[in-house]
């Protein structure tokens, strides 16, 4: 277990919004409540997809306590969740590229 007994998962959010700019709204909505529940969550990353039907999907790295801290987080800033996987390992090849690096 990581840091405070928190471990990495990963959510999975297919075609939860319907354009760029719901994604957008939604990721400020995860931002404040990420900040204010970060006791027991730590957003670490989001890489936002769209899907063949057009929609827009993420996948969000977290670490967290458990689920339901996820869970709960999710549900209050409004945001759906398809999945919860909790990461087993992780292997960085190279940093994610320079236009799309924090």
């Amino acid at each position: 277990m990581g840091e405070r007994g928190m471990e990495t998962y990963l959510i999975l959010r297919r075609s939860a919004w319907q354009d760029v700019r719901e994604a957008e709204e939604a990721r400020a909505r995860e931002a404040v409540e990420a900040e204010r529940l970060s006791e027991f969550v730590g957003w670490i990353r989001s890489y936002t997809f769209r899907e063949c039907d057009g929609t827009i999907g993420s996948v969000c790295v977290y670490e967290a306590g458990g689920p339901e801290a996820l869970r709960r987080h999710s549900s209050v800033a409004a945001l759906p969740i398809d999945e919860i996987v909790k990461v087993a390992d992780i292997v960085v090849v190279r940093p994610d590229p320079a236009a799309f690096a924090a």
